[in-house]
């Protein structure tokens, strides 16, 4: 199989509450709109990837559904998104694998990993 292009899928129960998570709180980037002008669905940019915020979930989300997003400064991102009132479900931690990683929720309790790769990181270092 070749993947030519991919995206999360993301069915809130408030697609309002979740456009305005991930685009004023998170801050991430549009890539386009589609829908309704007063009530458009978005899809944003997550790194390589995209993210699709759109329609209504007729039930609870998946609890399996994890958003990982690396980003520069976990700690950083911590202080901001707490000070925000963004429910943390764990602090920033270094792994036994050497990623810094912490865990939030979307509105609709989604957990969103954040990671941070360390300078001293192997994944830092080009393998060629």
């Amino acid at each position: 199989m070749e993947v030519l292009s991919s995206r999360i899928l993301l069915r809130p129960a408030d697609l309002d509450r979740s456009r305005r998570f991930y685009r004023d709180v998170l801050g991430l980037a549009v890539y386009r709109e589609f829908g309704p002008a007063d009530d458009p669905a978005v899809v944003f940019f997550v790194g390589q990837g995209l993210l699709e915020v759109s329609g209504r979930a007729p039930g609870p989300p998946g609890a399996s559904m994890r958003i990982w997003l690396q980003v520069r400064d976990v700690r950083g991102e911590h202080a901001r998104l707490a000070a925000a009132g963004v429910r943390v479900l764990r602090e920033p931690v270094e792994e036994p694998w050497g990623l810094v990683e912490m865990w939030i929720e979307d509105p609709d309790g989604i957990a969103i990993v954040l990671v941070e790769v360390p300078a001293g990181h192997p994944l830092r270092r080009d393998p060629r």
